[in-house]
């Protein structure tokens, strides 16, 4: 058997088990290396190469560095921006800021990161709207691959394809937004087409199970516990006697029934106890508001309780939730599980827990709050518990609690521009400047911001591996070598002699039509990474043998494995807006298909104007 045979026997095989998906799709792309290996087609070096690739680094990073933006609120950011500016009042206006919105997003962290971001913004925008989600989730997935177009980040697919012209011409490259030629168009298309026909051509239905909505968490839970004149903000004044002194040497005896709850500096960040205290620093503290007023008083201390401080805080809430719950602090729910060691254990709101980083405000049974002073635990009692939102995410690990919603995906909605989004932003503009101006390559560009992702505090090294979507890893990196057997065996110049036989005579128009058809079909079914690594040697060899520029053809075929929009198992994201919009498998081509009608003629027709053969 020719080594040509075997690799298109590997080809069909990985084919059929990708659209089967009875396997895991990283058993299934690792199986073509071994495959390709154990056939003798490929050396060992040669069936790894593919994950010491610079494009797997580059890619990996662009995980971390969305994920970065997102620890640090950008993208919860973004989504407020997003209700404030679209309004609920006109359709138009909403779906253009949506998709213009998840465009360049998208372009900026990718297309996973941008829907998954947006995705409970756009909820709360429906519900508020009285508009079924199935009339704006869709939308907002197939926006998010129109804004892939705009920039090398955008999706994995244009990496790889800018790495084939790179082979392909012997260094040449597509520059990080010339992309934006045929995304521009996309983008607009894909707005006009959403208006104009996807009210008849989208289901209007609702999912069963909706994402959280935590854009009111603060309120809600000081609501529910009433921490609304219970706990009082005291921020200290220049002429303060406290200034300079020490939290835990107060006398609080002429003060009955007052107890420091937590201090806080200048930035709402915790403090301990041992630290001095300086102008603009506040205290928490519960008790009498009588009491409180004449500390106020004695101390030189302003008190601010209805009224707004207008400095850090965050949200529409009262004073005291925005005190407890800002960019460098927040609240959390956790409840007492059966059998958990707490179980029997003293608790009194204000105690302290977690080495002292976090503070029990409130303590219910039943829904009704405990009486004053120390009572015992017991299965079912839920607490509210405050600290800062690395301390939350540290200590509310402990299994002897059960937490009812995770400080970390509450931070990331509800916490819009946190502490570290000045420094995220400017390493995405650092990494974008280094890809636009060509200053070093994409794979050093991308481990340089990843790595001050990590060294600015935004993300530990941990949550960076969480960060990296290993699938898309393992998938690229293991489809490679399979692109590598399709030149060395000479499978690609045989598909590509056999095409330009069919489409020759026709001209380079027609190859671009006859690869978009093979494109579009197989990024249906399978991965439009893999599509991407399947057809761009067959692409690169068929215009090598019409002695046309290979530049278009590539380019077209990038925008061709973009158009995965027929069914929901083309692209995660397709799949991510599914059950929110109660979407069937036949809802998706009838949108989809005008969807791939703009792709077609992008990158059939526009794309040689833009690259000329």
């Amino acid at each position: 058997m020719s080594d040509i045979t075997i690799v298109f026997l590997i080809i069909l095989g990985a084919v059929i088990l990708f659209v089967q998906n009875r396997l895991p799709v990283v058993i299934v792309a690792l199986a073509v290396p071994f495959s390709l290996y154990m056939s003798n087609v490929l050396s060992l070096q040669e069936v790894f190469s593919g994950f010491g690739d610079p494009t797997i680094i580059f890619i990996a990073s662009l995980f971390v560095v969305s994920a970065g933006l997102e620890a640090a609120g950008v993208t919860a950011w973004v989504g407020q921006k997003l209700i404030q500016w679209s309004g609920t009042d006109s359709r138009a206006r909403l779906l253009t800021f949506m998709i213009l919105i998840v465009a360049i997003l998208t372009a900026m962290i990718s297309v996973n990161g941008a829907v998954a971001a947006l995705l409970p913004v756009v909820v709360v925008m429906a519900i508020r709207t009285g508009t079924k989600t199935s009339q704006l989730l869709m939308p907002l997935a197939f926006g998010a691959h129109c804004g892939s177009m705009l920039a090398l980040s955008g999706t994995p697919i244009s990496v790889i394809t800018n790495d084939a012209l790179a082979d392909a011409t012997g260094g040449e490259t597509f520059a990080f937004f010339e992309f934006a030629w045929v995304g521009v168009p996309l983008v607009i298309g894909g707005i006009l087409i959403m208006y104009f026909l996807g009210p008849r051509l989208l289901p209007h239905t609702q999912g069963p199970s909706l994402p959280g909505d935590f854009s009111r968490h603060a309120s809600t839970l000081s609501e529910q516990y009433a921490l609304e004149g219970r706990f009082f903000r005291l921020k200290l004044r220049a002429d303060s006697p406290l200034v300079g002194t020490h939290a835990r040497n107060f006398d609080l005896s002429g003060y009955p029934g007052l107890r420091i709850v937590r201090l806080k500096d200048a930035d709402g960040a915790p403090m301990t106890q041992d630290q001095p205290l300086l102008p603009g620093q506040s205290l928490m503290v519960s008790g009498d508001p009588a009491t409180v007023a004449a500390l106020a008083q004695d101390k030189a201390l302003a008190l601010i309780g209805s009224a707004r401080t207008g400095e850090d805080d965050i949200g529409d809430g009262p004073a005291i939730t925005e005190a407890f719950f800002n960019r460098a602090s927040g609240l959390a729910e956790v409840i007492v599980p059966p059998r958990s060691r707490l179980v029997g254990t003293m608790a009194f709101p204000g105690m302290t827990a977690g080495d002292g980083e976090l503070v029990v405000l409130a303590i219910h049974r039943a829904g009704e709050a405990l009486p004053p002073g120390a009572q015992k635990l017991a299965a079912g009692d839920t607490m509210l518990v405050q600290g800062g939102w690395a301390a939350l995410d540290r200590h509310l690990a402990d299994p002897a609690v059960l937490v009812v919603d995770s400080p970390a995906v509450v931070r990331k909605q509800a916490v819009p521009m946190g502490l570290g989004a000045k420094a995220a932003i400017l390493i995405l503009i650092a990494m974008v400047a280094m890809l636009a101006f060509d200053l070093v390559q994409p794979a050093i560009a991308g481990l340089i911001a990843a790595a001050a992702v990590i060294l600015t505090g935004l993300l530990k090294v941990e949550e960076a591996y969480r960060a990296i979507n290993w699938t898309t890893i393992i998938l690229v990196g293991a489809m490679m070598p399979l692109s590598t057997a399709m030149f060395q065996t000479g499978a690609a110049q045989l598909l590509a002699d056999n095409l330009i036989k069919v489409l020759g005579d026709a001209g380079p128009t027609a190859l671009l039509v006859g690869l978009f058809i093979i494109s579009a079909i197989l990024g249906q079914v399978i991965s439009n990474t893999a599509t991407a690594l399947i057809v761009i040697p067959i692409a690169v060899l068929a215009a090598k043998g019409l002695g046309v520029n290979v530049t278009p053809v590539l380019m077209s075929v990038n925008v061709a494995c973009a158009a995965a929009f027929l069914t929901p198992i083309a692209t995660p994201v397709n799949l991510m807006v599914m059950g929110p919009a109660g979407y069937k498998f036949t809802d998706y081509w009838k949108l989809g298909g005008v969807m791939m009608l703009l792709f077609f003629v992008v990158a059939v027709f526009w794309v040689p104007v833009v690259w000329p053969f």
